[in-house]
């Protein structure tokens, strides 16, 4: 072990309890913190199967349903390999078996101490292990190359922001980095920064954004056309995916567009389940009639606002809205994936912090299918102009349909490298 790797590895051990305790203090909003804290030293419970195993990591519910046609394609690509997924948090572990119940295999990955991750490795036994994004875990990697398993990185992206933390510890960096056997790049920038932190031309491949791939299913949008049955002729935005400071934003301007468009309804999602009640508490303090969509009663005339607390039913909200707010870009979060709006032909407003997404924004605010705001006024303003405009609110929705159908294809691409890394094992 280098001396960087050995640094790394005992401030990690040094941090454990400190982040255990956290783990315990966000349960008192979301137990599921406070579950399975085995698994995250590596005490998984490997289900006893002569079938190999390909292991996937994605943190949370953004990676894993990016990841959801690569997995789909993998349980049918490869019927003889039994299907690992790994999370970071309660709410991807909660979406995997949502969205994938028995078909696979899941846990949490384990911190990235030398022993935690041995043990993780020793239970599982993967033959390939892709990681979606970026998480780089030195002693995952190391102990990946040790042990002779593949590691391919999908979707690697790496912003400029990350790229100069990343260059803090080069040498640590350079060493995790020639762990991998295949950074599948989203862009050709991407792969530029990866080969200015060490990397080398032959594990860079530029393949696209996998995010482009999602597919969409058929009964989301009937159920979609049945709820807007229900609610009448009424105009409806949502915001997504918003974060602590951003949904006081997001209702001063929904009080703004309430004086020109009096039965338009917002739905409103917050990003992270523990801060539902801490949302509701603001709509009742900027005096608008809400309901939660957990009481699961039927929306009356009079609501305002419909509080988006459930899991899993935000691609439903946005096939119901007429113009879509994308989260995490008005406080420097770094914004959310546009995508899965605009694949219901729905237009885009977002923040100016969108650095996390920023192959992707440019292009559509370019072709006119999103629109970049940095005020609450300003976000009523081009809310109002699409609402009030069908025609021009269409328009913008299927030019972002149309480029992101331009893009797809990533999964098709990277599978023939799978099948080179997988056939070298055996």
């Amino acid at each position: 072990m280098s001396l960087a790797r050995f640094s790394y590895s005992c401030l990690l051990y040094g941090l454990l309890p400190f982040t255990f305790i956290k783990l315990w203090w966000r349960g008192r909003l979301n137990p599921d913190y406070r579950q399975a804290w085995g698994e995250r030293l590596g005490y998984v419970k490997a289900v006893q199967s002569p079938q190999p195993c390909i292991c996937l990591h994605a943190v949370s519910v953004g990676e894993t349903m990016a990841a959801r046609p690569l997995i789909e394609q993998l349980l049918i690509r490869y019927p003889e390999y039994k299907l690992w997924i790994t999370s970071t948090t309660p709410t991807g572990a909660a979406t995997v078996e949502r969205l994938l119940g028995t078909r696979v295999e899941r846990s949490y990955l384990p911190y990235d101490t030398p022993a935690a991750v041995q043990r993780f490795l020793r239970k599982v036994q993967p033959q390939l292990l892709l990681i979606m994004e970026t998480e780089l875990w030195p002693n995952l990697y190391a102990a990946c190359a040790e042990a002779k398993i593949p590691l391919v990185v999908v979707n690697a992206r790496l912003s400029e922001r990350s790229a100069r933390g990343y260059a803090r510890i080069q040498g640590l960096t350079r060493e995790t980095l020639a762990n991998i056997s295949l950074l599948a790049a989203r862009e050709q920038q991407d792969a530029e920064r990866f080969l200015a932190l060490g990397a080398v031309p032959k594990q860079l491949k530029v393949l696209g954004n996998i995010k482009f791939d999602a597919p969409i299913a058929t009964e989301l949008r009937a159920k979609a056309i049945e709820l807007r049955g229900a609610w009448g002729e009424r105009l409806v935005w949502v915001a997504a995916s918003t974060h602590r400071g951003e949904d006081e934003l997001i209702l001063q301007a929904h009080q703004e567009l309430l004086r020109q468009f009096p039965h338009l309804l917002l739905i409103l999602v917050p990003r992270h389940p523990e801060r539902f009640v801490e949302v509701a508490v603001l709509c009742e303090q900027a005096q608008l009639k809400y309901q939660r969509r957990s009481s699961a009663q039927a929306l009356v005339n009079t609501s305002s606002v419909l509080l988006g607390d459930s899991m899993g039913e935000l691609l439903i909200w946005y096939a119901c809205a007429d113009v879509a707010f994308v989260g995490g870009s008005l406080v420097d979060v770094g914004g959310h994936n546009p995508l899965e709006a605009l694949a219901f032909g729905v237009p885009v407003i977002s923040g100016h912090c969108i650095h996390n997404f920023q192959d992707i924004y440019p292009n559509l605010v370019e072709r006119g299918a999103v629109v970049l705001v940095d005020s609450p006024a300003l976000l009523a303003h081009h809310l109002a102009a699409w609402l009030a405009k069908p025609a021009a609110r269409h328009q913008a929705g299927q030019v972002g349909q149309r480029f992101l159908e331009q893009q797809r294809g990533v999964v098709t691409r990277l599978l023939p490298d799978l099948d080179k890394l997988l056939n070298a094992e055996n």
